[in-house]
C-alpha cells in the first residue's frame, strides 16, 4: 500500500474512532409532574448503559403538559423517547407515523411500566373534613385542579368523580353526570398542567383541595415541613403512563438503541424501586410489597372497563362540545343568573 493511502486510511480511522465512543445524548419528553422522577432515573441510568454498553450518554429532559408534548413533537421537538401520562397523545404521534402504530406492544403491560391513581390532597387537619369523592360536591369547598381539557392530569381527575358516581350509584348514568357538575362547580382554579396546579395550592395557597395524581401528593404529604395530608379516595380510576420511542426522531439521530434501553430501564428492578420511592406504584411484585406501606390500597378502576376505548372517552367527554364543555357552560350560566 502507497504511503499517502497508508497515511489517508490512518486518518480515517483517527477520524471515525472518536466518534464510534462519543457521547450520545437524548432527549425524554415527559408530562408536568414527572421532573423530580426522571431526574433520579436519569441519575441512575448514566452508569447503569455506560456499564452494559461502554458508552457515555446524557439524559436531557422537557416537561409540560403530555398533550403539549405530543403538539411539540409533531411541530419538531426533537426528543428520543416519550413518557407521557395518557396514551391518546401517544397515538396522536403514532398517527403522525413519529412512533410505530403497535407502540403499545412494544414493552410490557401495554408499554405502561408503572400507573397511579388520582387523589385528594388537603391542608393539615383536613380543615373540611374531606374523606371521600363525594366531599369535593359539597357548598363551600374550593377544589384546584388540572383542566381536563388540556391535561391528562385534569381527564383522569374528571373520570375518577364519574366513576366513583356510577359505583356508588349502581351504574346510574343520570346521577354520575350530575355528581360531576356539581364537583366541577366547586373547582375555583383549572389549570394547564399538573405542576401549575401544585404552584396555585401550595404556594399561592388557593384552595381547600388539590386533586392530582397520587404521587404528586405523596411527595408534597411527605415532605420536610409539609402541612398537608392526604385523603385516599374508596375508588380512584387507574392512571396508566405509556412510554414509547420516537421512531423517527431516534433513527435519524442515531439513537435507537440507547432510547430503547432507556424505556427497558424502568421496568427492570432499579428502575422499578426508583418509581416506587417517587410515589408511583410500580409493576413488580416485590418492589410492590416492599413499598405497600406507603401506598394505601383502593379500588382501582380500568378506562377501558368502565368507559371504553380512549376514543370513545375522548369523544364523550373532552371533545369540543362533549360533556365537560356542557357542564362548564352550565355552571357558568347558573352563577351568571
Amino acid at each position: 500500500m502507497k504511503p499517502v493511502l497508508l497515511s489517508l486510511v490512518a486518518a480515517l480511522g483517527l477520524a471515525v474512532a472518536p466518534a464510534l465512543h462519543a457521547q450520545q445524548q437524548i432527549l425524554n419528553a415527559s408530562y408536568d409532574i414527572s421532573r423530580e422522577l426522571f431526574g433520579d432515573v436519569n441519575k441512575a441510568f448514566v452508569p447503569y448503559w455506560k456499564e452494559k454498553s461502554g458508552q457515555d450518554v446524557q439524559v436531557k429532559q422537557s416537561h409540560a403538559g403530555s398533550s403539549k408534548q405530543a403538539l411539540a413533537i409533531r411541530e419538531g421537538l426533537q426528543a428520543d423517547v416519550v413518557t407521557f401520562n395518557q396514551a391518546t397523545d401517544v397515538d396522536a404521534l403514532a398517527d403522525s407515523k413519529l412512533v410505530a402504530r403497535d407502540w403499545a406492544t412494544k414493552f410490557p403491560d401495554n408499554a405502561s411500566p408503572y400507573y397511579s391513581v388520582h387523589t385528594i390532597l388537603v391542608r393539615k387537619g383536613n380543615p373540611k373534613g374531606i374523606h371521600d369523592w363525594s366531599d369535593l360536591a359539597k357548598p363551600g369547598v374550593a377544589i384546584v385542579q388540572v383542566n381536563p381539557k388540556t391535561g391528562g392530569n385534569g381527564r383522569y381527575a374528571a373520570l375518577a368523580y364519574y366513576a366513583y358516581a356510577l359505583e356508588k350509584s349502581g351504574g346510574d348514568a343520570a346521577k354520575a353526570r350530575a355528581f360531576l357538575k356539581s364537583v366541577l362547580a366547586n373547582v375555583v382554579v383549572f389549570d394547564t398542567g399538573g405542576r401549575g396546579a401544585t404552584t396555585t395550592f401550595v404556594e399561592r395557597e388557593i384552595g381547600d383541595v388539590l386533586v392530582t395524581f397520587e404521587s404528586e401528593a405523596l411527595s408534597l404529604a411527605h415532605g420536610p415541613g409539609a402541612s398537608y395530608e392526604v385523603v385516599t379516595p374508596s375508588v380512584s380510576i387507574l392512571s396508566e403512563f405509556p412510554v414509547a420511542v420516537v421512531d423517527k426522531v431516534a433513527k435519524k439521530r442515531g439513537t435507537a438503541a440507547v432510547a430503547k434501553a432507556y424505556l427497558d430501564f424502568l421496568y427492570t428492578p432499579q428502575g422499578q424501586d426508583i418509581l416506587a420511592r417517587n410515589f408511583f406504584r410500580p409493576r413488580d411484585n416485590e418492589v410492590a410489597a416492599r413499598y405497600a406501606a406507603q401506598l394505601a390500597s383502593v379500588k382501582t378502576l380500568e378506562v377501558s372497563k368502565v368507559f371504553g376505548s380512549w376514543d370513545k372517552v375522548t369523544e364523550q367527554f373532552f371533545a369540543n362540545g362533549a360533556l365537560i364543555d356542557t357542564l362548564l357552560k352550565e355552571n357558568a350560566s347558573e352563577v351568571a343568573r
